[in-house]
């Protein structure tokens, strides 16, 4: 590829969606852009970059930032966050809580989200229909049409119990739909993480931002940490990738748990503390 190609394809990236593509990933790069090439029957990267630049409709620009990162997941990934979020929400209930706000910042194809509410209503009690509300956002309009269809092939639900499986999911031949009395609790809407004041007031008891801060240089991530700040709740706890850190920002977040993080006066975190010093 060309270098003068990807360094434009760079910034569009950047400036469109906070992506940071380093120096390196020219391979990568060409070889994601060349199924858009093959989709549009367009025969160089030149040309594409070219039709993707004069694309009014924005159309191109999502199945571009599509390409070029990587929409990879399945039920249950990074399982030790969704046993604390049943800790979290079984103790809260206990308390007398009785409504629970869960933000995913970055859905996806819909297997993160869906798993906070299975392990919500596992957590909470089906029969007593808890005033759970899940907001999941990504900036793919490609993945979110697959997440709000909430069907799946077997090989997504490996690490799903198969008391879940069949509580929650309606078989199709080797395909299972997400049940109804699930997909109640979640509403999928686009959200460009680079881009903030984000359009919600919050306080969120919950917010799983993972595996998507890989994405984004050190002034992206610290817009986004920030808004995050404002955003959760004083009780509530911000989950990240296990590959990811908030090291090098500005945060008043603490960690309590592998890639876990609440505010300092967090009384999970002082109980954890506490328990920690026995």
């Amino acid at each position: 590829m060309e270098g003068s190609v990807f360094t434009r394809f760079c910034d569009l990236a950047y400036d469109k969606a906070g992506i940071h593509l380093r120096e390196g990933k020219e391979a990568l790069v060409a070889t994601r852009v060349s199924k858009r090439m093959r989709a549009l029957g367009l025969p160089t990267e030149r040309s594409y970059l070219e039709h993707l630049e004069s694309d009014a409709s924005g159309d191109e620009l999502v199945a571009f930032l599509d390409a070029v990162t990587t929409n990879y997941t399945y039920f249950y990934r990074e399982s030790e966050h969704f046993d604390i979020e049943a800790q979290l929400l079984r103790q809260w209930a206990a308390e007398g809580a009785q409504r629970f706000r869960i933000w995913c910042a970055a859905s996806s194809s819909g297997e993160e989200p869906y798993t906070i509410a299975l392990t919500a209503r596992e957590a909470l009690g089906r029969a007593q229909d808890p005033d759970l509300r899940i907001l999941a956002t990504d900036l793919s309009t490609e993945v979110l049409a697959t997440a709000r269809a909430g069907v799946y092939g077997a090989d997504r639900l490996e690490k799903a119990s198969r008391d879940v499986v069949r509580k929650c999911f309606v078989p199709d031949g080797d395909r299972y739909s997400v049940r109804p009395e699930v997909r109640q609790h979640l509403l999928f809407k686009r959200l460009n993480l680079s881009k903030p004041p984000f359009p919600m007031s919050g306080p969120f008891d919950i917010v799983f931002c993972r595996n998507v801060m890989m994405y984004f240089d050190l002034t992206v991530r610290q817009r986004l940490v920030a808004e995050i700040e404002r955003l959760v709740g004083r009780h509530g706890v911000l989950f990240i990738g296990r590959s990811e850190t908030l090291g090098g920002l500005k945060t008043r977040l603490v960690p309590f748990a592998p890639a876990a993080y609440c505010w300092p006066d967090n009384p999970l975190l002082l109980e954890r503390r506490r328990l920690g010093a026995r």
